[in-house]
């Protein structure tokens, strides 16, 4: 394996795999560097089972590239749902077909992959990162790219490598959830959330002080028919491993006082826990500072989508803090919105691209396009982007856009 690529891609989760897939079909030799055992990120790592932000409300699809060949591969498995409609419309999926997906995808692209790899730093000359540094199980290995994407989540490489980056916004970040998958659940018996919902809140008000939320998205997975829910609900500072620990640990007790209460639904005796995480399920940490910010406006009152290289239809879904119910804020007509180029561009750092939930936006915004069906979207378009300025210095949108169509992105005009 060369030490030199065109781009890296660092983090390999939707926004990462997108990304390296956007960019090796460019033309780029590329390199996706995942600290984690698979591909997949939050989808696999994390049972964070729903793609987002891919369907309007009326389950009109608007988002394709990258997205749509996973899809794809997991319908060949029957391993993913149809659109359905909860708060919004999301699929539900089958993560261990993620993996299998994935891992096709990025061979048959020809994108170098190194997994067990966690980026260490990273080196900057002037306004340009050069060069990052990864640990294995052998030891220290250093790598040199032309450009770079940044779709760690935490946005760690920007940080390492001295690009701006701020972490959540006004000093306040979403809470995360811990995915918890129950089974021994009959296929024919429906988990109703109003009456889970009523039974969590009486234990509350009982003086049971392990249950955070009462109401998330609860759904049958395909493949197993497991039921996923997401109600443990912990607030932390994802960059700090103390406190990420501490709130794994209160998370997966929570599991537990959840797994009784589910007990306790007609049908659900025999339930039992399959997994938990195993990672909780961050929503936000580091935003790179990118050279325009998405603002919340421009998500509840869309305008012209001529100059963007993705688009997202998921609505401001936002958690104030453990235990308080989600707020959400619906996308105004056509039930989309588009991303510009500069809001997944770094604006100190020339050859930096965000990808994923790191990217810019504000409050409102960062609600909205953090979730995995728009970091494949913001993915490809970062990967692009970072693809033509390792061969000619600079990109402008509309190059962007051109290749993006011809990879299939289907993008609006």
């Amino acid at each position: 394996m060369t030490n030199h690529y065109d781009v890296i891609v660092a983090g390999g989760g939707s926004g990462g795999i997108g990304a390296a897939l956007g960019a090796r079909r460019a033309g780029a030799r590329t390199l996706l560097i995942e600290r984690g055992p698979c591909l997949g990120g939050a989808a696999t790592l994390r049972n964070v089972v729903t793609y987002c932000g891919l369907y309007t409300q009326e389950l009109r699809q608007v988002v394709f590239g990258v997205a749509e060949e996973v899809l794809a591969g997991l319908r060949e498995l029957d391993a993913v749902t149809e659109p359905r409609k909860f708060t919004a419309v999301a699929v539900v999926f089958d993560p261990e077909s993620v993996k299998r997906v994935a891992d096709e995808l990025c061979e048959q692209a020809g994108v170098d992959v190194l997994l067990h790899s966690h980026v260490l730093d990273a080196t900057r000359r002037d306004d340009r990162i050069t060069a990052l540094r990864v640990a294995d199980h052998s030891g220290t290995h250093s790598y040199t790219a032309d450009a770079f994407v940044d779709a760690t989540g935490e946005a760690d490489l920007a940080h390492q490598g001295g690009a701006e980056v701020r972490y959540g916004n006004d000093g306040w970040v979403i809470n995360g959830t811990l995915g918890v998958r129950f089974g021994g659940i009959p296929a024919d018996v429906a988990v109703d959330r109003s009456a889970l919902a009523s039974l969590i809140r009486s234990a509350k008000e009982s003086g049971r002080d392990d249950l955070t939320g009462e109401r998330g998205l609860i759904a049958r997975m395909p493949v197993s028919g497991d039921v996923i829910t997401y109600l443990a609900d912990e607030g932390y500072d994802a960059r700090d491993a103390a406190d990420t620990s501490r709130a794994e640990r209160s998370a997966r007790r929570q599991a537990q006082a959840y797994l009784q209460a589910i007990r306790s639904l007609p049908g659900c005796g025999n339930a039992y826990i399959v997994s938990t995480g195993p990672e909780l399920g961050t929503r936000e940490s580091r935003h790179l500072v990118g050279r325009a910010q998405l603002t919340e406006k421009e998500v509840l009152q869309p305008g012209p989508v001529d100059d963007a290289v993705a688009v997202c239809a998921w609505p401001i879904e936002s958690h104030p803090g453990p235990g308080i119910p989600s707020e959400w804020k619906h996308i105004g007509e056509p039930g989309y919105y588009g991303i510009p180029l500069d809001v997944l561009r770094s604006r100190n750092t020339s050859n930096l691209f965000g990808a994923g939930r790191t990217v810019d936006g504000d409050a409102g915004a960062g609600a909205s396009l953090r979730v995995m069906g728009t970091a494949l979207a913001t993915g490809q378009a970062a990967g692009v982007a970072a693809a033509f300025t390792a061969r000619d210095g600079d990109v402008e949108t509309a190059a962007v856009r051109r290749e993006l169509d011809r990879q299939g992105a289907r993008l609006p005009d």
